[in-house]
């Protein structure tokens, strides 16, 4: 171990040793990493950059390593597992359509991923709160392309997701949030009437019910992060890569794409967009999955399955969000912990509600579009009674908002 890691915290020591033991295993000879930096990770993870100080072979001048903590324990999925097999799959596509770090080298019993360092370089939450508006718009439009070039590129690849999954010891996984979106479609009407004194009417129960077939086998399945926020959006030299797979799995490429209606829903930077940024956002992901599902090329077609995917997102959230403002001990607190890159709770989920009554009435979905009115006048006479708030654009659009 290189004398430069002496004074790093235990955690980073520890990866940083498992990392030069599995590259050194690999090469045949010492490998020695230094000038370690803490990336932050997550409670489940600590990541770091180092250099490679002894090189034996052709490695790259620095590596990120990421070193999976605790034990997900029996009969529970492991979110190594998933990031390995998404590295795999990632790492075999041509650069050009990569969305991702290239996956150097793992070892499943340390439960430890090398990967390509992408340098430096800032993510989407960094740019959305800048104070350069060209900057946000370049950078959310390449967001959109580069979701749109990884979707293009999984197209058809869930069997060999599946494979990998299977030889690190995983049953391929549906999406993360399907059994969630089920519960909020039975679970839904009840607390609004509980919490709101909102009636979910047949129509629009059934309107939202009807969704769920997004989550199934539907003929527009791609590769999906699951977890797009923008914290997990790197802006690069060659376009937005996308960052943590913990989550990775394929379903309909529609259910991501809804991020334009419903900007990163229940994350805790989802600030509105500007006008005009939704629509261009989908031309540009639109751009890119043409030549693979031209049906969706069809904007009858595209937009039907938008607005179903932005209904299932907004009862989704509504089942997340709403139990923390309402009931005697909650508070309308913002969705994250820095309340200067969050949104007040019924702030969002107002505007989610408000947006989809807008783009429900214009599809002709009347019961959707009367449940998304009465909600948003609920919300808004319990928590905003002077009706003074609105969702704010990302600060980097507010002066020219």
């Amino acid at each position: 171990m290189s004398r430069d890691l002496a004074d790093f915290p235990r955690p980073v020591l520890t990866a940083l040793a498992a990392a030069e033991r599995l590259l050194t295993r690999r090469a045949g000879a010492s490998v020695v990493l230094a000038d370690p930096e803490d990336l932050g990770g997550s409670e489940r993870s600590v990541v770091a950059r180092a250099r490679v100080a002894r090189n034996p072979f052709s490695l790259p001048r620095t590596l990120v390593v990421k070193h999976y903590l605790g034990d997900p324990g029996p009969d529970r999925p492991d979110p190594f597992h998933f990031e390995v097999a998404s590295c795999q799959l990632f790492t075999a596509l041509p650069v050009d359509s990569r969305p991702s770090p290239v996956l150097i080298a793992h070892d499943p019993q340390a439960r430890l991923l090398v990967l390509e360092d992408l340098g430096r370089s800032s993510t989407l939450a960094d740019t959305l709160f800048g104070t350069d508006p060209v900057a946000a718009q370049r950078c959310l439009l390449s967001w959109a392309r580069a979701l749109g070039r990884m979707q293009a590129a999984t197209a058809g690849r869930e069997n060999d997701f599946g494979a990998l999954l299977r030889r690190l010891g995983e049953r391929a996984r549906r999406d993360p949030i399907a059994d969630e979106a089920r519960a909020a479609f039975a679970g839904v009407p009840e607390l609004l009437r509980q919490a709101l004194g909102v009636t979910v009417s047949a129509a629009a129960e059934a309107e939202a019910r009807e969704t769920a077939r997004l989550l199934g086998g539907t003929r527009f399945r791609a590769f999906s992060p699951s977890d797009t926020c923008p914290d997990n959006n790197l802006v690069t030299s060659r376009g937005v890569r996308f960052v943590d797979f913990e989550w990775g799995c394929f379903r309909d490429v529609a259910l991501d794409a809804a991020y334009f209606r419903v900007p990163f829903p229940g994350c805790e930077s989802s600030f509105a967009l500007p006008d005009g940024m939704a629509d261009a956002m989908l031309e540009a992901w639109r751009n890119e999955i043409a030549t693979v599902w031209p049906d969706l090329d069809d904007p009858a077609l595209l937009g039907a399955r938008l607005l179903d995917a932005q209904v299932l997102w907004v009862w989704l959230c509504t089942w997340w969000l709403l139990p923390r403002i309402t009931g005697p001990d909650a508070t309308d607190t913002a969705l994250g912990p820095d309340p200067g890159r969050s949104p007040r709770t019924s702030v969002a989920l107002a505007e989610y509600w408000r947006r989809l009554e807008q783009d429900a009435r214009g599809a002709g979905r009347t019961a959707t579009a009367e449940l998304a009115q009465a909600i948003a006048a609920a919300l808004g006479a319990r928590f905003d009674p002077e009706g003074g708030h609105t969702l704010a654009v990302y600060p980097a659009f507010r002066e020219f908002a």
